[in-house]
C-alpha cells in the first residue's frame, strides 16, 4: 500500500507562527540555563513556573481587571517601595 505524498502547502504555517514558536523556545532555553546556574530553590521554582507559562500561553493567569483594588491597596501598604520620581 502506497500513500500519496502531501503537498508542502499542507505542512506550511504562517511566518508569525514560526517566529512565535522560536521565540518561546528561546525563552524556555534561557530560563532552563538560568535555573541550572542558580543555587536558590525559590529562583528554580520561579524559573520553572515561568517556563510552564511560556509553554502554555493559554494558561489561566490573573489580570489587573480580576483585582481592581489591588494596586491601590498595595500603594497604601507602609512597606511598599514607591518608584523614585524623576
Amino acid at each position: 500500500m502506497t500513500t500519496t505524498p502531501r503537498p508542502i502547502r499542507d505542512l506550511d504555517v504562517p511566518l508569525e507562527t514560526v517566529q512565535a514558536l522560536v521565540a518561546r523556545q528561546n525563552a524556555c532555553q534561557t530560563l532552563a540555563d538560568a535555573a541550572a546556574h542558580t543555587h536558590s530553590p525559590s529562583d528554580r521554582i520561579a524559573y520553572a513556573h515561568d517556563a510552564w507559562l511560556l509553554g502554555h500561553p493559554d494558561g489561566a493567569c490573573a489580570t489587573d481587571a480580576d483585582y481592581p483594588a489591588w494596586a491601590a491597596n498595595l500603594a497604601a501598604q507602609p512597606t511598599y517601595h514607591r518608584p523614585l520620581e524623576a
